[in-house]
């Protein structure tokens, strides 16, 4: 999943922030109203500037001293979104002039370190320009005058949000031989010092590269003669920020971290077991479709205590993770860390792995002879061939008769049975059904073909096989992963 860049819309209440976040979008999302509080929550729209796609977060205006209903609630939603945000726009009153709350939230903005750019709303026409030159004592130095009411000078302000973003202008190329890892988990279960412990060994070649987020570092290296690049998301250090609020910056970076690697680390602290949280973050990485390796981290800590117990608890917990390898290590000691970089290897190999349609078609051949499909309703289940379509991950068509026919207990039987197969070690595998499109009024070559024949149903599933070139067909809507 491709990661489109994010614009927040801020500032405090009533400077039009919803006006000018339906005009970016070019529709009428976001209520408007001159009533103070009316956006509480974030809204998400997508838009385009003469072709460059992002991402417009509307949020509810900044006032730290109101009384008004879920004040507190709009400031965290506003944070949020600050924090999830690549460029930011600070909106003001032209008419109003520069306030108290204009000058704390261009405080907060600037100490952001991110681009910041500042629209001066309710500008009607160039006459009244001169009006934006007081807001210069906000510190911002972009300023574009702006009306969203009327349209004007919008695309002029969007140009100025995204001259400011790095990877709008100058993205840095990728090396493709280099294999991106997120090293993820919840805070404090030794993702820094893993990452620290690896840097420090006297075979890396070291180079800290700034991420995407502010909190987030890509650091590239050589590790044997291979590139890598380790995406750390380290909780971020705020004091007295609420919980709730830190809990989800960190769910922010997990995710983009999961999007931009090609596999990831995920480190549970043994003490504590699988979280909550943890299976979460689990779940992300197999609906991502990546690679996944699992470091149980503080295993020196552990007395009187079994691996088998714990591997047995978190497989039951997240039936993706039993396919994936599995390490007890200690980050602080360097204990069995060595062992992690074959593991990234072989996930990563299996995640660009390919296997023959004729090694597909033996694989159907084996299960359907082990295990046939039950009858339903008087008709059999037929699986004709399997072919792989892609890569990272490893996709499959089944090409079958009537794909409702495909039972859940089947699925499983087949998912399991291919695991046994071509193991895919720490890939997520994706299997769809494939049938033939229904038509809903014969051709005269098919009236013709069902005079010619006594059963032309079973006539027809004996020779799909053979005729499957040329005919249409369709995906079902059920996807399965098995489990």
């Amino acid at each position: 999943m491709s990661h489109l860049p994010k614009l927040a819309i801020v500032g405090r209440p009533n400077v039009g922030k919803s006006a000018l976040f339906n005009r970016i979008c070019k529709q009428k999302i976001a209520i408007v109203d001159e009533a103070e509080g009316i956006t509480r929550d974030r809204l998400y729209a997508d838009s385009d500037l003469f072709g460059f796609h992002f991402q417009v977060i509307d949020t509810g205006g900044i006032n730290l001293r109101s009384k008004v209903n879920f004040n507190v609630e709009i400031k965290r939603q506003a944070e949020i979104a600050i924090e999830e945000a690549d460029t930011i726009i600070q909106v003001v009153d032209a008419h109003v002039g520069v306030t108290e709350l204009d000058k704390e939230v261009a405080t907060i903005l600037l100490q952001t370190k991110k681009p910041v750019c500042l629209a001066v709303n309710k500008v009607d026409n160039l006459s009244q320009a001169a009006l934006i030159h007081q807001f210069y004592s906000l510190g911002i130095s972009r300023i574009i005058p702006v009306s969203a009411a009327q349209g004007w000078q919008i695309a002029e302000l969007l140009e100025t949000a995204f001259e400011q973003l790095p990877a709008a202008k100058e993205e840095m190329p990728e090396n493709p031989q280099a294999i991106k890892v997120a090293i993820v988990g919840r805070p404090n279960v030794g993702k820094s010092s893993l990452v620290n412990f690896v840097l420090d060994e006297e075979r890396c070649i070291v180079s800290p590269i700034p991420g995407t987020t502010r909190d987030s570092v890509d650091v590239t290296f050589t590790h044997e003669n291979q590139l890598y690049v380790f995406i750390d998301t380290a909780g971020i250090r705020r004091k007295g920020a609420e919980h709730e609020v830190v809990d989800k910056f960190a769910a922010i970076r997990t995710e983009r971290a999961i999007e931009r690697a090609d596999l990831s680390v995920l480190m549970l602290d043994v003490q504590e077991g699988i979280t909550a949280q943890d299976k979460k973050i689990a779940n992300r990485i197999e609906e991502e479709g990546k690679g996944c390796v699992i470091l149980f981290n503080k295993w020196d800590l552990i007395k009187g205590f079994r691996m088998e117990h714990v591997l047995k608890t978190v497989e039951e917990e997240v039936p993706f993770l039993k396919h994936c390898p599995k390490i007890f290590t200690s980050a602080t000691t360097g204990r069995n860390v060595e062992k992690l970089f074959p593991l990234i290897l072989e996930v990563h190999q299996n995640s660009l792995k390919r296997v023959t349609t004729h090694q597909l078609n033996k694989f159907v051949v084996s299960a359907l002879q082990r295990n046939h499909p039950p009858m339903m309703k008087g008709k059999r289940l037929r699986i004709y061939y399997m072919a792989q379509v892609d890569v990272q991950p490893p996709k499959f068509i089944l090409f079958v008769n009537y794909p409702h026919l495909m039972l859940e207990s089947y699925k499983k039987y087949l998912y399991n049975q291919f695991r046994e197969s071509y193991e895919f070690t720490g890939v997520p595998i994706r299997m769809f059904l494939k049938g033939k499109e229904k038509r809903e009024k014969p051709t005269s070559q098919e009236v013709e073909k069902v005079k010619r024949k006594e059963d032309y149903d079973e006539d027809e599933e004996e020779g799909f096989e053979n005729d499957h070139e040329g005919v249409d067909y369709q995906f079902d809507n059920e996807e399965f992963l098995g489990g």
